[in-house]
Parts: C-alpha cells; sequence; structure tokens
C-alpha cells in the first residue's frame, strides 16, 4: 500500500510543499535514493528478515494487526540491536499499543517473542481527521438520521458520540452487530 500512495503522491505537483517541488524541478525524485529498495512481493519482503545489519524496515499496519510487519517483528523484537519505531497512533489493545506500554513479551504466530529490541515512538502524524474536524464533516453531512461510530478507543468514541448535535441516531456498534441502513 505504501509504494501505492508514493506512486500517487508522485504524480500529483499540486500537493507538493515548495522544497519538493524545486527538487523536482532540479532533476531529482525525492521518493528515490541509494539504499532505498522497495518490496511488492512476498518473497522480497520474507528476504528483509535475513538482514542482520544496516536495514530501516517500513510497513504501513501502524498498529501491527495485520500484514508482513508482523514477520518483521517476529523476526526483530528478540533482537537488543534493534530499534522499532512507531509513528503515529497506536490503540492500547492493539499489538503495537502492548508493545509501546512495555510488554515484556508478544504473541505472534502462537509463538510468545520477548521484546529485547528498543522501542521508540513519534505522535503527531496520524492520518486521521480530529475531533473538531470530524464534528464540521458530520454538520456539513446534512443532519443525518443515523451516524454508526465504528473506530477508536471506547471512551474516546463515547464521548465523541455525546459530542455530536443533531437530531439523528449515533450508534456505537458491539463487535459482529448487525445494524440495518
Amino acid at each position: 500500500m505504501a509504494i501505492s500512495a508514493t506512486n500517487v503522491f508522485r504524480r500529483h505537483p499540486e500537493c507538493y510543499d515548495a522544497e519538493t517541488a524545486r527538487l523536482f524541478a532540479g532533476g531529482k525524485d525525492p521518493f528515490v535514493f541509494e539504499g532505498l529498495k522497495m518490496t511488492r512481493e512476498t518473497a522480497q519482503s520474507r528476504a528483509i528478515n535475513q538482514v542482520r545489519h544496516g536495514a530501516v524496515i517500513m510497513a504501513g499496519s501502524g498498529m501491527c494487526t495485520g500484514g508482513r510487519v508482523r514477520h518483521h517483528l517476529r523476526h526483530n523484537l528478540y533482537r537488543s540491536e534493534c530499534s522499532v519505531v512507531f509513528v503515529g497512533y497506536a490503540a492500547h489493545e492493539t499489538l503495537a499499543g502492548r508493545i509501546i506500554d512495555g510488554a515484556e513479551t508478544v504473541t505472534l504466530f502462537g509463538e510468545e517473542i520477548p521484546v529485547r529490541a528498543q522501542i521508540h515512538t513519534i505522535g503527531g502524524f496520524s492520518a486521521h481527521a480530529d475531533c473538531d474536524e470530524l464534528r464540521r464533516w458530520h454538520a456539513a453531512a446534512g443532519k443525518p438520521e443515523l451516524t454508526v461510530l465504528v473506530h477508536g478507543d471506547p471512551d474516546a468514541t463515547e464521548a465523541f458520540a455525546d459530542s455530536l448535535e443533531g437530531p439523528g441516531e449515533v450508534k456505537i456498534p458491539m463487535l459482529h452487530e448487525v445494524i440495518e441502513i
């Protein structure tokens, strides 16, 4: 997904900041640099797990709930010489959240993996709208009859539901609950 997103961004110069536009104008593509290798294929991704030093692995599943990042964590979390950097938000009950919160071991693919890698976080990079943006969007939606909130920590979701104004119903479904629309 990250490769596809990078390609979309590359095709939309109207989104570039001044520095990025100057790089492209000067014939330099900031998405291509020495040592960067993007992998789409599973076999290429698996080969990364054999690298023992000098690698930075960037993965798109920030909460580590799915995808190849789980394999990379399995092969690197136990290694004290490795660092794992989480960028943006991770819910506490997710694998990333447990690692960030200081879990000594995690279970990956039925195997207990000790967490010996150095764990770092960088906040402020969430791609989600904040509460004010979501409230404005909801208000602009024209007083919907039903709003269903399906994403977020339970306490925050409850508080957000209470903050929505309008005549319509706001529902926070339970897992596997079916809602007629």
